[in-house]
């Protein structure tokens, strides 16, 4: 693998992969590539789709980030609990919080429904100018 910076420096990734214990790999990619092909039937199949043009895998684009990044909860950015919480006779008690990359970049304090998603009212963008 020879890396290759597309936005930014070498050294600025270098840095924040660095505060994780990381380093440079394929394995994000691949790991997003097989999301996204799991996911995004346009992208994972070459048969016919709902979407037959750029709009329709755009909009299932834009549907698939919206869930990774708000409904689904990622193992590797969970946090402990201070203490364990309790089930009541429904399993053992919760040790981990789930936490999805949207909490963790502090855009919202809980993991969301899909229904809570879709029944989002985004405001609107701004409006041309009538001159």
């Amino acid at each position: 693998m020879k890396p290759r910076v597309v936005f930014g420096t070498q050294r600025a990734i270098e840095q924040v992969l660095a505060t994780c214990g990381w380093q440079s790999n394929t394995a994000f990619v691949e790991r997003l590539n097989l999301s996204l092909r799991q996911r995004v039937a346009a992208i994972g199949r070459r048969s016919a789709t709902s979407c037959k043009g750029e709009d329709g895998l755009g909009q299932q684009l834009a549907l698939f980030q919206v869930y990774h990044n708000f409904v689904l909860p990622h193992a590797s950015l969970r946090q402990p609990y201070a203490e364990p919480v309790p089930t009541y006779g429904m399993g053992s008690a919760k040790v981990w919080r789930p936490c999805t990359p949207a909490m963790a970049a502090r855009l919202t304090e809980h993991v969301w429904s899909l229904r809570e998603v879709l029944m989002f009212r985004v405001p609107p963008g701004p409006q041309p100018q009538m001159v």
